[in-house]
C-alpha cells in the first residue's frame, strides 16, 4: 500500500471522518491486505510476547489492533451497502473469505487463547474495575464460541466452514441486489397506475428515466415481501403481477438464493454441532438475553395467538367489503388473497377513519421531519444540538453531514443522513458506524443511517408515509445509542450490544413519532404551511393499530421461518426445490400459517438471517419492543419527553454500550423485570392477547378432561 491510500493512516478530518473525497475503488484492496497483515503481526507478537500476560499487554493490546484493518473495513461495508458498484461487489466477494480465514487466524490461535484464559481464571486477583471485568469475560466468550478449545482436527474444518460461510452471505446478498433491480416491474400506461398520487408517479418515471427508458415507469421493489403502493393501486392485475415479482425474488434464474440457503443452513448447523450445541439456534442464542430457543418459542406464541386472532377477524372485514364494493360495481366477487389485502385495508381504513393515505403524506416532508421532529426530540431529552457541516466530504450527493453537539455546545460526533434509494444500494433501513466511540482510542462516534425513500421528481418535496416518519425514528434511535456511547473499550462500545436489546433503543424512540407535541411540531402542509388539522391528528393515531393483527403476524411469520431453519441438524435440510414447502410447512406447525400474511420476509430475499448477523435472531425485533414498550409507560408516568426522564435514560442505558450485563441495565433503568403487557396494549392487542389465552386455557383443560375457570360442567 502506498503512503498515499486515503486508508494509511488516521483521517485528518473532525471526527476522524473518511476522506471520501480522497477513497476511490481502487484504495480499498491494498488497504485491506496490509491491514490484516498488519493486525496479524500485531497479535503474533501479544501472543509470543515473553512477559507474563497482563489486562494491559493482552486485552488492551487486542483492542489496540488493527486500526487499519477497521478503517478500511468500515468505510467499505458501509459503502458496499449503498454505493455498491460492480467491481465493488467483485472484491466484496474475493475478500469475505480472506476476512474470515484472518478472525480465525486470531481466535483459533493458541498461545493467544491460552493467555486471555489464564487471565479469565485469574479474573478475581486481577483488581480490574467492571467495565474491564466485562472486556475480559466478552474476550474470552468470543474466543470460545469461535473454537478455541477444539481439537486441531475440528478447529480446521471450521476455518473451511467458516470461509465457505462468508462467501455464501455475500453471495445471498448480492443476489438480492440483482434480483431486486431484476424484478422491478415495468408498466407502459399511466392509466393501469390509477390510484397513485402525482408525486407517486412522477418517483416511477423518475426511476425509469435513470434505466433509460423515458416515457415509461418504473415501481422499484422494497425488501419486503408486501410492497406498499399495494394499498393505492386500483388495477387487480396490476397488483397481483407486483406481488408475484416480489415473492418470485432470487427463486431462480442467475440470483437463485435456494441453493445457497440450504448449503448456509447445513453448513451452520455442522458448525454449531462442532462446538457442542444442538442445533445454530441454541448456540445463537446461548449468548443472547433468551438464551435458549424454548423461551423464544413461548414468547413468540404468546403474541402470535393475539395477532392472528386479530389478523383472522380482520380478514373477514376485508371479504365482506370486497362483496359491497363488486356488488356497487356489478361485478362478481371474488376471495381475497395478498396482493388484495392492503388495498381493501386501505379502504375500510377510509371509511372507518376518513383517512387518505395521499392527503397525509401531503403534511409530513421529510426536512421538517428531521429537524423539527427527530432533532427535536432529541434536544428535549438529551439535550443535543445539530449544525450541517456544508465544509465536509459525503460520499454521494445524497448525504448530508451533521456535527452533533451536546448541552452546552460540547463536540459529540458526526451524523450522516443517507435516506434516498439509487441503483446498487441495498433495501431496507439501518444505522452503522463509520467511527466508533471509545476513550481509549481517543475517538468520537461518526455514525450514518440509511433508507430507500423513492426519489421525487425534480423541483418536488419528498414527502413521507406515517410508516416512513416512524422508521426515520427509528433508525435515528439506533444512531442516538452510538452518538451517546461513553465507553472505554470499543468491543463494548454503543451497539455492540446483544441482538435483542439492540433493537431496544431504537424501538423506545419509534414513541415520539406519535406523541401529539412533537407531531404539532412536524405535520405541515408542504405547500401551504398549514398544521394538520386536529380531528385528522387524532384519526392518524387512532388509525394506528388498525392493521396491527397483520403487521404483527407478517413480523412473528418471518421470525417463525427463521427459528425454523436454524434448528435444523445438517442431516435434515430440505433440497432447493424444497425451500418454499419448508416455510409453508414451518408456519403450519407453529400454528401461525395464514394464506393471505406472506412473512414480512421469505426466506431467498431474507437478508437478516442469510446474509447480515440476525440469524436466530429475528425474534429480537419484538424481544426488544418489550423493553421499549415498558421504556414508554416509563416517560408516560416520569414527564414524557423531558429532560430528567431522557437523561437518566442516557445514563443508565444510552452510554453504556455493553460495560454491563445489558439485562442488568434494563432493571437499573425501568425497576423492575420487563413487562409484556405495554407491547400488547401498544400495538392494540391486549384484548386479543387476553381471549387467546383464555381459549389456550379451555382447549388444554378440555385436552385433560378437567373443567377451566369459568367452564365448569353444567
Amino acid at each position: 500500500m502506498t503512503p498515499d491510500n486515503p486508508f494509511a493512516a488516521p483521517s485528518t478530518l473532525p471526527y476522524e471522518l473518511p476522506p471520501f473525497d480522497r477513497i476511490d475503488e481502487t484504495s480499498y484492496r491494498a488497504a485491506f491486505l496490509e491491514g490484516m497483515q498488519a493486525q496479524r503481526n500485531e497479535v503474533q507478537s501479544i501472543a509470543t510476547r515473553e512477559a507474563p500476560e497482563s489486562f494491559e499487554n493482552t486485552v488492551v493490546a487486542l483492542e489496540r489492533s488493527g486500526r487499519l484493518l477497521e478503517r478500511v473495513g468500515n468505510v467499505f461495508s458501509n459503502l458496499a451497502q449503498s454505493n455498491g458498484s460492480d467491481s465493488m461487489l467483485a472484491l466484496e466477494s474475493e475478500l469475505a473469505p480472506l476476512l474470515a480465514a484472518h478472525r480465525d487466524a486470531i481466535y483459533l490461535d493458541e498461545a493467544l487463547f491460552e493467555r486471555v484464559d489464564r487471565l479469565q481464571r485469574r479474573g478475581a486477583q486481577l483488581a480490574l474495575s467492571g467495565e474491564q471485568r466485562q472486556l475480559l469475560e466478552r474476550y474470552h466468550v468470543a474466543f470460545v464460541r469461535a473454537g478455541a478449545r477444539l481439537p486441531a482436527q475440528s478447529k480446521q474444518r471450521l476455518r473451511q466452514i467458516n470461509e465457505r460461510l462468508a462467501a455464501l452471505r455475500t453471495l445471498f446478498r448480492q443476489h438480492v441486489l440483482q434480483a431486486t433491480r431484476e424484478n422491478g416491474v415495468w408498466v407502459d400506461s399511466a392509466e393501469e397506475l390509477a390510484g397513485l398520487s402525482s408525486e407517486q408517479l412522477g418517483a416511477a418515471a423518475e426511476a425509469a428515466r435513470e434505466r433509460g427508458q423515458p416515457g415509461r415507469w418504473l415501481i422499484s421493489l422494497q425488501n419486503t415481501t408486501t410492497q406498499p403502493l399495494l394499498a393505492q393501486l386500483h388495477d387487480r392485475a396490476l397488483r397481483r403481477k407486483i406481488h408475484a415479482a416480489s415473492v418470485s425474488r432470487a427463486c431462480g434464474g442467475a440470483a437463485d438464493n435456494t441453493v445457497v440457503i440450504v448449503e448456509l443452513v447445513q453448513l451452520r448447523a455442522e458448525r454449531a454441532r462442532l462446538l457442542g450445541f444442538a442445533s445454530h439456534d441454541a448456540y445463537v442464542l446461548a449468548d443472547e438475553n433468551a438464551g435458549n430457543p424454548a423461551v423464544v418459542a413461548q414468547m413468540l406464541r404468546r403474541v402470535a395467538d393475539a395477532a392472528l386472532a386479530r389478523a383472522r377477524a380482520q380478514r373477514r372485514e376485508l371479504q365482506a367489503g370486497i362483496e359491497r364494493h363488486c356488488a356497487a360495481a356489478g361485478r362478481a366477487s371474488f376471495a381475497l388473497e395478498p396482493w388484495d389485502w392492503h388495498y381493501y385495508l386501505e379502504r375500510e381504513r377510509q371509511e372507518r377513519y376518513q383517512l387518505d393515505s395521499a392527503a397525509v403524506r401531503a403534511y409530513f416532508e421529510l426536512e421538517r421531519v428531521l429537524l423539527e421532529g427527530v432533532f427535536y426530540m432529541a434536544a428535549q431529552l438529551y439535550g443535543l444540538a445539530f449544525r450541517r457541516r456544508q465544509d465536509l466530504p459525503a460520499y454521494h450527493p445524497d448525504v448530508q453531514i451533521f456535527e452533533v453537539l451536546d448541552a452546552g455546545g460540547a463536540p459529540l460526533g458526526l451524523f450522516l443522513t443517507d435516506y434516498y434509494a439509487r441503483e446498487g444500494k441495498q433495501g431496507g433501513a439501518w444505522m452503522s458506524n463509520f467511527v466508533t466511540q471509545s476513550k481509549l482510542l481517543g475517538q468520537r462516534p461518526v455514525v450514518v443511517n440509511c433508507l430507500n425513500l423513492s426519489r421525487p421528481a425534480s423541483g418536488e418535496p419528498t414527502l413521507l408515509s406515517f410508516e416512513e416518519v416512524t422508521t426515520l425514528f427509528h433508525e435515528f434511535g439506533h444512531a442516538l445509542h452510538g452518538l451517546l456511547s461513553q465507553v472505554h473499550y470499543p468491543l463494548l462500545s454503543g451497539t455492540n450490544v446483544p441482538r435483542d436489546f439492540v433493537e431496544y433503543p431504537s424501538q423506545f424512540h419509534e414513541m415520539w413519532a406519535r406523541e401529539p407535541h412533537i407531531l404539532a411540531r412536524i405535520a405541515r402542509h408542504h405547500a401551504s404551511g398549514e398544521p394538520l388539522p386536529a380531528a385528522l391528528l387524532e384519526r392518524i393515531l387512532a388509525a394506528q393499530n388498525f392493521n396491527q393483527g397483520y403487521q404483527t403476524s407478517e413480523y412473528l411469520q418471518a421470525a417463525l421461518i427463521d427459528q425454523a431453519w436454524h434448528s435444523l441438524g445438517p442431516e435434515s435440510c430440505p433440497s432447493a426445490g424444497e425451500v418454499t414447502a419448508f416455510e409453508t410447512q414451518a408456519l403450519a406447525a407453529s400454528g401461525a400459517l395464514c394464506a393471505d400474511i406472506p412473512p414480512r420476509y421469505q426466506s431467498a430475499f431474507f437478508l437478516h438471517i442469510f446474509a447480515d448477523d440476525y440469524s436466530a435472531g429475528y425474534y429480537a425485533y419484538l424481544w426488544s419492543e418489550v423493553l421499549a414498550r415498558d421504556t414508554g409507560r416509563w416517560f408516560h408516568d416520569h414527564g414524557g419527553l423531558s429532560r430528567s426522564a431522557g437523561e437518566r435514560l442516557r445514563a443508565l442505558v444510552l452510554s453504556q454500550g455493553w460495560t454491563r450485563d445489558t439485562q442488568q441495565l434494563f432493571r437499573e433503568f425501568y425497576g423492575r423485570p420487563p413487562d409484556i403487557e405495554p407491547l400488547l396494549e401498544y400495538r392494540g392487542l391486549a384484548a386479543d392477547a387476553a381471549g387467546a389465552h383464555r381459549e389456550a386455557v379451555l382447549r388444554g383443560a378440555r385436552n385433560a378432561g378437567t373443567p377451566a375457570p369459568g367452564d365448569g360442567h353444567r
